[in-house]
């Protein structure tokens, strides 16, 4: 048993020894981390991305994802490839860390952020985890500058989704359409219906085109108003909250009137 215990002490040094040097092979099992990953890794850093990275209709990185070998975005999937780190966002479960424990990766499961501040956040974890904290601290001051020039003046305005989902008046998704000079307004269930956009005063719709060849112009956009200004986002963008917005933020705050 004394034996055991020892070289189990051995081989759990040994893996936190490996821990704590910069990853060599990285794989993300979630499209947001996907994201994160190609935005912060050294190139050969990223062992895999999941295949919805790959996919022209749920990534604007598309491009850049496609030299990665792709994974169905589980630990199992990616286990014949060796990573010392996993990563993923907002779904690992109480397994993850020892699957990948088990196959002696590192296991860093990200919430997904509620506001811009827990973007910043999921940025500084991912980046100390890669060793890449420079890149990091780069990214940030991105996601900093961009609010910092929030216009003082702010359209009144509804994000309009497929089937008229829409978004919440405060977290993630409001603050970055603050950011480019629209206030998302207060919608029952999160949702723009017939009703509510026939009642409600001239408004801002920010018209997300994500996947729009699966749904008709009448689901995105319930009443068609002469009255209302209409600009179409980069849905794809919206995803995942993240730093991938900042270029669709800044494009959206110079169409802005």
């Amino acid at each position: 048993m004394r034996v055991f215990a020892f070289a189990l002490a051995i081989s759990f040094a040994g893996a936190q020894a490996t821990w704590a040097a910069n990853p060599a092979r990285v794989a993300s099992l979630n499209l947001c981390t996907d994201e994160l990953l190609l935005a912060l890794a050294a190139p050969g850093q990223i062992s895999s991305l999941t295949h919805l990275s790959h996919d022209r209709r749920e990534s604007a990185y598309w491009r850049m994802a496609k030299p990665y070998p792709a994974n169905s975005g589980t630990i199992l999937s990616v286990a014949k490839d060796k990573p010392d780190l996993i990563v993923t966002m907002g779904g690992g479960g109480r397994n993850g860390g020892a699957l990948a424990s088990a196959i002696g990766a590192r296991f860093v499961d990200i919430p997904f952020p509620a506001t811009v501040a827990d973007v910043e956040r999921g940025v500084s974890t991912l980046a100390e985890a890669l060793g890449r904290e420079r890149q990091g601290a780069a990214l940030k001051a991105r996601i900093r500058q961009t609010l910092r020039t929030t216009p003082r003046a702010q359209l009144a305005a509804v994000f309009v989704g497929s089937a008229g989902r829409s978004m919440a008046p405060t977290g993630a998704g409001a603050e970055w359409m603050a950011a480019a000079g629209y206030r998302q307004i207060a919608l029952a269930g999160d949702r723009i219906s017939r009703e509510t956009l026939l009642r409600s005063p001239p408004l801002t719709l920010v018209v997300s085109n994500y996947r729009v060849d699966q749904y008709s112009r009448s689901d995105l956009v319930p009443v068609a108003r002469a009255r209302d200004n209409r600009v179409v986002t980069e849905g794809r963008r919206w995803t995942c909250m993240g730093p991938s917005l900042i270029p669709e933020i800044l494009r959206l705050r110079r169409m802005a009137r």
